[in-house]
């Protein structure tokens, strides 16, 4: 008699079970049509004149965006972004054993990868802008979390186009975000920057591995017609959940380490309210961990200064943390009282506004090294008057206008500044006039003269006809060159210019 009620149980699980297997069949996969899904999937996974110029405008957009640090246009390029189109194409056709779509969709996803990787790079490479910005740098650490972002999007997405419902995608484009890891990858290939390549290449081998296999999943969950052996279909599963395992590992090691840095974010700021006590602030702290020290930068707004805080703070760290920390502290006295608040805010304000004064010149100083070929510190910055000068070097098939369009972008993007890159001696032009007036070429050449003249701080040799002479020297004399003229012969209509021997 026991094992009866054992038995009515099982029996009533098994028909719980075959009711839930039965609406399962009916009501949900019966009510897909496969057919219009696949070809649909098909359609869209070609490579198209559309699709390729669709991913040029998405790469070229999200990178712009990264390097202004703007997420609008981060965010305008990845619902431009295409890609979405060929991994999800590569999922399905995975789940049906359609390997000759599958080879089409990863054709596809290579050539608009390749593609928006290299027009990135391109950019970048020609642009004055290449910091790594906050949007930049996001894209840099991938963890276990955007493993969890990229499947439970993944979900939403195959769900969308299984049951018709394609709006959804608009989110799942925001939330996988594809093309903006790209372009980073793009960004760390123009600067040789192997940490943000290779951050910036795991996220978008994540989100894409993680998409396609999580699309192959949901068409098989909803009963997509194979022509796969159940040998075949037991190997590939197996298959699909060892990527996501191989995925989570260094994923879950990046999470860990972004969790130490968050303890011991909590350790130095502790260990430096600790040492000032409750009456002090901190209004600014910058932590960055190298490979085997913790730089922490601090300002601390206190009623008392003490004199060995930053020896002692940076001791009490290194117990805490035991690792080395190189601590800069910075201490600025204020009052208690009624107007301790206002004193405090004001305190604030004028240390970061010279912190961030700090790290502008320092980015300058950077972007001018850069372009000028030179380390930073052969770049001279005066903060107090905001001028900066660097001396470039000979760049193989740079001329004096290469110089001169450099610094004018740099200054376009630092109007408070007076930025002057001084050019090596190259050749000057000929300034060519037409009936006793100046062409545009002529004009152009005597514009490049002036500066190049001004920016090296040496004397102009003019030559040509009297005539000629006596109306292009005045106009460089006027903007401050030194001037001196070699009457001759010469040809009609040109003067020629050359570097003179510099006063001493």
């Amino acid at each position: 008699m026991a094992t009866e009620p054992k038995s009515l149980k099982a029996e009533g699980f098994s028909a719980v079970l075959l009711s839930w297997r039965r609406w399962w069949r009916d009501d949900v996969v019966g009510t897909v049509d496969q057919a219009s899904v696949i070809e649909k999937r098909r359609v869209e996974c070609k490579t198209s004149a559309r699709y390729l110029f669709m991913t040029a405008m998405s790469a070229g957009i999200a990178v712009l965006g990264l390097l202004l640090s703007s997420p609008a246009v981060v965010i305008g390029a990845m619902l431009l972004s295409p890609l979405m189109d060929p991994i999800m194409g590569a999922g399905f056709s995975l789940a049906i054993g359609d390997y000759k779509w599958l080879r089409e969709s990863a054709r596809s996803l290579a050539w608009g990868t390749v593609m928006a990787i290299g027009l990135c790079a391109l950019i970048v490479f020609l642009s004055p802008l290449q910091t790594v910005t906050a949007e930049i740098a996001a894209r840099t650490r991938p963890n276990l979390f955007d493993l969890l972002v990229a499947l439970f999007s993944a979900l939403a997405g195959a769900y969308a186009m299984i049951r018709g419902r394609e709006g959804t995608i608009v989110g799942v484009a925001i939330a996988t975000a594809l093309m903006p890891p790209l372009a980073v990858v793009g960004f760390g290939l123009a600067t040789l920057n192997w940490t943000v390549f290779s951050g910036a290449l795991l996220l978008y081998v994540t989100n894409l591995m993680t998409i396609a296999l999580t699309a192959a999943l949901m068409a098989r969950i909803y009963g997509f017609r194979t022509s796969l052996s159940d040998r075949q279909t037991q190997f590939q599963t197996f298959g699909i959940i060892s990527v996501f395992v191989a995925l989570a590992i260094p994923l879950g090691i990046s999470l860990g380490h972004i969790r130490s840095e968050a303890l011991a974010a909590r350790v130095i700021r502790a260990e430096i309210v600790d040492a000032f006590g409750a009456n002090a602030r901190i209004s600014e702290l910058n932590i960055t961990h190298e490979a085997n020290l913790i730089r922490v930068s601090a300002t601390v707004l206190t009623p008392e200064i003490r004199d060995r805080a930053q020896e002692e703070s940076g001791r009490a760290m290194e117990r805490q943390l035991d690792e080395p920390v190189q601590l800069t502290l910075q201490q600025y006295k204020v009052e208690t009282g009624a107007s301790a608040a206002e004193e405090a805010q004001l305190a604030a304000a004028s240390a970061q506004e010279r912190l961030a004064s700090q790290r502008r010149a320092q980015d300058l100083a950077d972007r001018l090294a850069l372009i000028a070929g030179v380390p930073a510190t052969e770049v001279m910055v005066d903060r107090e008057r905001r001028r900066a000068l660097v001396k470039a070097r000979a760049l193989p098939g740079a001329e004096l206008g290469t110089y001169r369009e450099l610094e004018s972008r740099i200054a376009a993007t630092e109007p408070e500044w007076k930025i002057e890159i001084r050019p090596p001696a190259r050749a000057l032009p000929q300034i060519s006039l037409v009936d006793g007036e100046l062409t545009d070429d002529g004009r152009r050449a005597l514009e490049l003269i002036k500066w190049s003249a001004q920016r090296m701080d040496t004397p102009i040799v003019l030559s040509g006809r009297s005539e000629a002479l006596e109306i292009v020297a005045p106009l460089l004399t006027a903007a401050g060159v030194q001037v001196s003229s070699e009457p001759g012969r010469g040809t009609e209509g040109q003067v020629s210019a050359r570097w003179g021997a510099p006063d001493n």
